[in-house]
């Protein structure tokens, strides 16, 4: 794994595209998810404005949008309460033709409609039609960022929070990453029940923490690359919105930002597991490792923890960090994301508003906005796509 690792960092923040990928939807077609019975949309790659009532199916569009990714989307719902409320025994499917990171191809997803209520959820996925392995599959294909009103609450969560946060910055930067974060977990909850009996198989144990220690290596390099571009893209950026400073720490990370090779990162990692084992079994989890690291954002002018912050400042910070993700995947990785923005622009003054439609249309990514006032977007004027979200209906203007 560590020639995994040598390729993350070959990737130098000088090194800059000058034609970045510019990824989008081309059309979304959402069969009783949510409140929405069927509904299409096509669109191009210029921004996209969705207004509505409150409660009439806006973020509902954005959910559709995330499940395009690996994960749960941006409410982190069961998959069972995606179905459409009207009609609770159908199940609910997407189906989407973007333009991705290896040129057009068709999304499918959806829960597998044989699996039982009772039983945990279970994705099926397609690409081009074809059923694939895992939700990771989508990393390779598909890049999206999203903000939401439930992220305000970030700073104030669990670490676990704002990990997942930073992970899923990196997946357009290293698309594997999901894949990595896949395969560290599944090691590590098979080595947790293998803890769990006394006559457990060593020769497994070795097995589960050699692949603990190759990935976790490589996810850790992925977070502190990753790190590395966003803090420079916001250090470079003209906007007036409160400058954040990312930093990622865990015993692993650490290591590698002291300049310890990554082989001895891998073998110090497996020699903790190890020896650890005693204390993993009591206490009946992993008690070292990535899945433990934590994000820490300051406000650079006020050099405070963003925890400290107040709301308005946490809301602009979290802004200006996803701002910075999209416009460094375009500089340093070529690749330029989704952006899912739920109800972010009732939150900026004027001026930050025009700031925000500005910094999106110079960075280029076709962007997804919501909100109950069409006016907020009058900056916007004929650069962008409206279209008004009523009752499970979705009406261009």
């Amino acid at each position: 794994m560590s020639d995994v690792i040598e390729e993350i960092l070959s990737s130098s923040p000088i090194t800059l595209q000058p034609h970045p990928l510019i990824t989008s939807l081309k059309s979304l077609s959402l069969t009783h998810f949510r409140n929405y019975t069927s509904a299409r949309i096509e669109v191009s790659p210029a921004p996209i404005v969705i207004t509505g009532r409150n409660g009439a199916g806006k973020t509902n569009i954005l959910e559709a949008i995330s499940l395009l990714t690996p994960g749960r989307g941006i409410r982190r719902a069961k998959l069972s309460e995606l179905n459409n409320r009207n009609d609770s025994m159908a199940g609910w499917t997407l189906a989407a033709s973007v333009k991705g990171m290896h040129g057009d191809i068709k999304i499918g997803t959806g829960r597998d409609p044989e699996t039982p209520d009772d039983s945990p959820d279970k994705r099926i996925v397609k690409i081009d039609g074809k059923i694939v392995r895992g939700q990771a599959e989508l990393a390779r294909h598909f890049a999206i960022i999203w903000l939401t009103p439930q992220m305000e609450q970030l700073f104030a969560e669990s670490t676990s929070a704002g990990r997942k946060f930073l992970d899923r910055l990196v997946y357009s930067f290293d698309p594997e990453h999901a894949s990595r974060v896949n395969e560290y977990e599944f090691a590590m909850r098979e080595r947790n029940k293998l803890l769990q009996n006394p006559g457990a198989d060593g020769l497994w144990l070795d097995a589960l923490e050699q692949t603990m220690a190759e990935t976790g290596a490589a996810i850790a390099n992925a977070r502190l690359h990753t790190v590395e571009h966003i803090n420079h893209a916001i250090g470079r950026s003209p906007l007036s919105f409160p400058k954040a400073h990312i930093s990622i720490s865990g015993m692993i990370e650490d290591l590698l930002a002291l300049g310890t090779p990554a082989v001895q990162v891998e073998e110090d990692f497996k020699r903790i597991l190890k020896t650890g084992r005693p204390q993993d079994a009591a206490s009946g989890r992993t008690l070292s490792g990535i899945h433990r690291s934590e994000m820490q954002v300051i406000h650079i002018t006020k050099q405070m923890p963003a925890q400290l912050c107040s709301t308005g400042e946490q809301k602009a910070l979290l802004l200006s960090i996803v701002l910075a993700q999209a416009r460094a995947g375009a500089q340093w990785h070529g690749i330029v994301p989704v952006l899912l923005l739920d109800e972010v622009v009732a939150h900026l003054d004027a001026t930050r508003r025009l700031e925000l439609f500005e910094e999106i249309c110079q960075i280029g990514a076709q962007t997804w906005m919501t909100g109950t006032d069409c006016g907020l977007f009058a900056g916007l004027e004929r650069k962008a796509q409206y279209f008004q979200v009523d009752n499970g209906t979705v009406i261009p203007m």
